[in-house]
């Protein structure tokens, strides 16, 4: 049996995830006031919650001390949130996408391909990664407005990338995966403040920063890559396992 303040950490750490609902809201009134730096500073306190909430759920052990709430359907509410329908927002009130009906079909794609993949039971496999694109919609917005992108540009990303979600590629996962942990948290907190910044910088952003915030997107994948084929090689090696010895079909 836990104590009472046990509880109250617990519930303390989820009213911490669930904040997210009103960054999103914000990040949306931003938009929609056509103030996309601020709507992106907001952006940045959502990352900052959603990369410290789990860590945080993890040491006040919230499974145990509040078993009846669902801390992870949670965070998945907050994430579709804050990382992919206030950023589609934003990015619709920039003028980065056509204007008519291939506007509102390049802004459906990622929505549509984000509720499929937060709705995945294998989204999070044992290796602590993510399956398929983790709808990080929010960063693609980042650089789309911190780097002006061209419509063109923006509109093959946001295809590419809802493709990637339905392609089983194992995504680095900063805070859990194993391999190459310290040096991936270390790289993402020079990321946060890069994306700061840049923030700062808007809307003249010095080369060496950009080179630096994309050398870590640079990282991001091929390490991605590589985790991509060690799990392959894993179900390969299972595969050619055959049953222990001595044991015979049903």
């Amino acid at each position: 049996m836990f104590s009472r303040n046990r509880r109250l950490a617990g519930a303390a750490v989820h009213l911490y995830t669930a904040s997210g609902s009103v960054l999103a809201f914000l990040i949306v009134l931003a938009a929609l006031d056509g103030n996309a730096v601020a709507a992106l500073w907001i952006g940045l306190v959502a990352l900052v919650i959603d990369g410290t909430d789990g860590m945080l759920a993890r040491t006040a052990r919230v499974k145990e001390t509040l078993p009846w709430f669902d801390g992870a359907l949670l965070d998945n509410i907050i994430d579709y949130l804050t990382f992919v329908f206030a950023p589609l927002v934003l990015l619709w009130t920039v003028g980065a996408l056509p204007d008519g009906p291939w506007g509102w079909v390049l802004v459906a794609l990622p929505l549509l391909a984000s509720s499929y993949q937060f709705c995945r039971v294998d989204a999070k496999p044992d290796d602590h990664t993510f399956l398929g694109f983790p709808s990080y919609w929010n960063i693609v917005v980042f650089y789309a407005v911190v780097l002006d992108l061209g419509r063109p540009a923006v509109a093959a990303v946001l295809v590419v990338c809802s493709v990637l979600v339905f392609v089983p590629v194992h995504y680095l996962y900063p805070s859990r995966t194993q391999p190459l942990r310290t040096l991936s948290l270390l790289l993402t907190a020079v990321w946060v403040g890069t994306y700061a910044l840049l923030l700062v910088q808007y809307p003249d952003p010095h080369p060496l920063v950009v080179a630096l915030s994309l050398g870590y997107v640079g990282y991001y994948v091929a390490v991605s890559g590589w985790l991509t084929a060690v799990a392959a090689r894993r179900r390969r090696d299972d595969h050619r396992v055959g049953p222990p010895a001595g044991s015979s079909a049903a």
